[in-house]
Order: C-alpha cells, then structure tokens, then sequence
C-alpha cells in the first residue's frame, strides 16, 4: 500500500488520485492533506480516505507526522514551484503538477534546491509519454526522417474559454498561456526532436477576442445581454460550442486584464531554434471550438517526414524517397491521449523502485525556462536565448 502525502488537492491532482493512481493500485491510501481549502480538498478524497485523511499547516508537519511514502503537488500554479522545494529535501518520490514555475526567480531556485536532492520526481508532462508520441519518437530514432531538421506543432484548443471563465483567467497566477498551456508542448517537441530548444523569438494576440470592458465580477446571470451572447450558458448549450455551461465569470470582463497590466493571450505562436541548429514554429489559439480542435506535430528530415495528431490519434509516415507511406491509428487510451495513465504507472514503479521517472525534474525546469524565454521575447520583441538547466 503506497500512503501519499498531498499539498493541494485540487481537481486535477484529485483526478489523478482517484482516476488514475486507485486504478492501478487499489490499496494506495491518503494518510494526509496540506491544503488550505479543507473543506474544498475533503470533498475531493473518496471514502474511506475522506473522513481518515489528517490535514496538516506545513509540509514540514505533513511529512513528521503523516509520514508518506511519497507527495503529490497539486497546488495553484503560482505555488506548484514553491512548495516542490520545500519537499525537496525530504527524499520522498513527488508527483508535481506543472508549470513548475512561472517565474525566472521561481525556476533558478527550484534547480538550485534539486540539484543535491535525492527525491525522484514525475513532472505532469502527459504528452511526452502518450503513446502516440512515444511512438513518433521511436520512428525518428530509427531514423525515419533521417536528421530532424525541422518541426511544426499546433495546439487549437476547443475548451479555451476555460482560461478566460475559471481560475485560469488570474494572470498573476499562470503568468500567460506559454506558462500555463505551451510548457507541455515544448516539453514533448524536445523530446520528439531528441535536443534542446536554445532560441526563442514568439508573439502574442491579447484582447483581442476576451477580456474588455464589463464590470469586474459580472456573470451571466446578472448580464442585461445573456441572450444574445454567445458565451452565455444558454447559447454554449444551444450551439455546441463548449465550456462551462452554469453560470459563470464574464469573458468579457474589465477583471480579466489589459495587455499592459497582464492577461492571457487569445493566441500565441513561437519560432524556435534547437541545438543542432534545426528550427521550427508552435502556435497555439484559445477559441477555436468544436471539430477544429487539433494538436500535435510534423517533424521533417531529407529523408521523410512523421506526422501525428492527438484529435484524430493518427501517426502518418512518409518515406520521401520510396513510394510507400504508412499510417497508424492508435486506440483509444484514456485522458491526456493515454499520458496520464503513463505517468502514474512511472509515478507508482518510482515509489516501489522499479521505474524510472520519464519526466523528471529537469524535464519541468528546462521547460519553464523555454517558456520564459518565449514570454519575454513576446513583451519585448526580440530572440531570446534560452537558458540551459545546469548553466552557470
């Protein structure tokens, strides 16, 4: 039975827990809980746990008295950094949700704390390990584009509004959509391109489409226009377009932010440079709906080109000087395209010591730190070099 301490349990790390960790261990038990939305986090923790779980002020605390056999961080963005070095020196296997930090200061200290620690980490990198990916991966490898010298990835998310209508929309907390969405992205690109991603020149579309200039806290309910709308509850019903369908925060609203004072982006696009000198572009949009969601990524080398999609969980193989191409159809493998079932397998072989983490700490840092060079060279306009974990 694995006994797991969790800081911050919310929805998704929950999910995780009760979706994914129980079915593949029925006896893993939660023995106890830093969180400081008791009430919010119990509700989340099936029976028997719910009434059993301790509830702790610190991980200091949590760890001395609870004494797991590993942690999970499911906290706020904002804090995913912060409390991930606390645990840092308590030698215990980690689950951390991703970005694992939003912010240069928070990255620098984050890989200062890990760079003596002991503690395996599984950074919640769902892509890298999905097996649609995995397998793109393998095909390169074996040399099925020969050199990869150049790749394109798109990211048109259906469910967008959810950065715009929830807890997402607090910029001081995702710190932007290169932060909060594209850190998968640019994780699973270095994986598939086999190197690091050194260079980063990127934009940004702000207000664009959300955010403007209804009262702050408005909501549907309230709102004069909630019939004609088409982000009401009633009209994303009627139309199938998708999000939240109670009521909710206008995506409209003055609270959202402005491009000067912050705001997520309606989209955003990047062009990147790996170390081998190949290059490619990411472009993410947040209000596409319905059938045009799309991600995933095409790798090209002289030799042939891999393809693949997670919408249509298709892997497509041209041989570009044979006249055979393949295509592979993958089935269907669970959330995040079979990832999240990947990464809890590695989670739960880590603590036994059977595994090793596919997504380690260094994953989540070398992301954030792409990430941060993307957002800066979106707000100044200029390349932006990206620093190296382990860099002077």
């Amino acid at each position: 039975m694995v006994r797991l301490g969790v800081i911050g349990h919310g929805g998704r790390v929950g999910w995780m827990i009760n979706e994914e960790m129980r079915k593949q261990d029925p006896t893993l038990k939660v023995v106890g809980v830093l969180d400081h939305d008791e009430a919010g986090a119990r509700s989340r923790i099936p029976e028997p746990d719910r009434n059993e779980a301790v509830f702790y002020t610190s991980v200091d605390e949590l760890v001395r008295e609870a004494k797991p056999d590993a942690l999970a961080i499911g906290t706020r963005c904002d804090t995913h950094g912060p409390y991930a070095i606390q645990a840092a020196k308590y030698d215990l296997p980690i689950f951390l949700e991703k970005p694992v930090a939003n912010s240069m200061e928070q990255a620098l200290a984050l890989e200062a704390a890990f760079e003596n620690a002991r503690c395996p980490v599984v950074v919640s990198f769902p892509l890298r390990v999905s097996p649609l990916c995995v397998m793109a991966r393998e095909l390169i490898e074996e040399g099925a584009v020969g050199r990869p010298d150049h790749v394109l990835a798109h990211n048109y998310v259906p469910y967008g509004t959810c950065y715009f209508d929830q807890f997402y929309r607090i910029h001081p907390v995702t710190q932007g959509l290169f932060l909060q969405k594209a850190t998968h992205d640019f994780d699973y690109l270095m994986y598939l391109m086999g190197m690091k991603i050194t260079r980063a020149a990127a934009m940004g579309t702000f207000g664009k489409i959300f955010g403007g200039n209804k009262r702050a806290g408005l909501v549907c309910s309230e709102c004069d226009e909630a019939f004609a709308c088409l982000e009401s509850p009633g009209n994303r019903a009627n139309n199938g377009s998708g999000g939240v369908t109670g009521d909710h925060p206008c995506v409209f609203g003055e609270d959202i932010g402005t491009p000067e004072t912050g705001m997520n982006e309606d989209s955003s696009s990047a062009l990147l440079e790996f170390e081998s000198g190949a290059h490619g572009a990411y472009t993410q949009v947040f209000y596409t709906r319905r059938d045009a969601g799309a991600r995933g990524a095409i790798v090209s080398g002289y030799d042939g080109t891999v393809s693949f999609d997670w919408y249509t969980n298709v892997l497509k193989r041209v041989r570009h000087h044979k006249p055979f191409s393949d295509e592979i159809k993958a089935g269907d493998v669970g959330s995040h395209m079979g990832g999240d079932t990947q990464l809890i397998r590695d989670f739960l072989g880590v603590v036994a010591g059977t595994r090793k983490s596919r997504t380690p700490i260094e994953t989540g840092i070398q992301s954030a730190y792409t990430c941060l060079a993307a957002k800066e060279s979106a707000e100044t306009g200029r390349f932006v070099n990206v620093r190296q974990v382990g860099q002077a």
